[in-house]
């Protein structure tokens, strides 16, 4: 659905309406289970535009220094115009490619990562990605949505893709719902690159919608979850008509009431 929009716009988007919703839940889960080091290096991957890495290097003072890195140069462009505004921090934002991070084995003494948004098959070399630049003893903790987030979507999207006669597709929705990981999955990653202690924290977050319009309408929505939910479409005429559709029946649902978008917050968090 944000095939038309710059990166540029992308990041503004982001930084206005995902990062101070959505992200602040899954910093949340950082803020809460992972302690800081006193002195060395630090590493926020997929660090967006910048707001939550600030107040962690804010939090973990002058000793440490924080390096951020992206995949978009228009979220990073942001992340630097804040920085540029706070003293005392030490502080670099890189573009980078997740799963190629630009670095020397060993560098860093805790690796965060904030993968809410991130393609779930992807997140397997994300992971060892970070454990390899992690130094030993360093703590290393990645950031999730997973399984049984997104539910009344589907169930929706499922009704829709039947009701507008794309049988098939709606077919294919079980495989947008397993293809989230479970917390076990996670786990499990995390283990499977030798991480020791390893410990997950899961919570329960719901974003609420006055209408199906003002659900499909949304940033958060529209420009960065219907785009890989809505690839089981054809062409955009299939989209829209398969959109009307949801928006009806959300509206017939909901009786006056909100729709609520659930999704399972997860971090995981380990030692080198």
């Amino acid at each position: 659905m944000s095939a038309h929009k710059s990166d540029k716009e992308l990041a503004f988007l982001h930084d206005l309406y995902v990062a101070t919703d959505w992200g602040e839940r899954f910093a949340e889960l950082v803020d809460e289970h992972v302690k800081l080091p006193k002195k060395g290096r630090a590493l926020y991957v997929a660090s967006g535009t910048g707001g939550h890495a600030l107040a962690l290097g804010a939090r973990a003072g002058r000793d440490v220094e924080l390096v951020c890195v992206d995949e978009s140069e228009g979220r990073l462009e942001l992340a630097r115009a804040k920085a540029a505004a706070v003293k005392g921090l030490s502080v670099e934002f890189r573009h980078a490619q997740l799963e190629a991070l630009a670095f020397e084995d060993e560098q860093f003494d805790l690796v965060v990562a904030d993968a809410s948004l991130v393609a779930p098959e992807r997140l397997p070399e994300i992971i060892s990605e970070m454990v390899r630049v992690a130094a030993p003893g360093a703590t290393v903790s990645l950031s999730v949505a997973t399984a049984s987030s997104f539910g009344e979507f589907f169930s929706v999207y499922w009704e829709a893709l039947t009701g507008a006669g794309y049988d098939e597709q709606a077919a294919s929705v079980a495989s947008l719902i397993e293809e989230l990981p479970t917390v076990s999955d996670v786990e499990a990653l995390a283990r499977g690159e030798a991480l020791e202690g390893v410990e997950s924290w899961t919570s329960k977050e719901e974003f609420d919608f006055p209408s199906g319009g003002e659900f499909l309408a949304a940033p958060l929505v529209r420009d960065f979850l219907l785009g890989r939910w809505l690839d089981l479409l054809p062409n955009e005429e299939a989209r829209a008509a398969v959109l009307g559709e949801v928006e009806r029946i959300i509206d017939e649902d909901r009786h006056e009431g909100e729709f609520s978008l659930s999704v399972k917050a997860m971090i995981v968090v380990g030692r080198k």
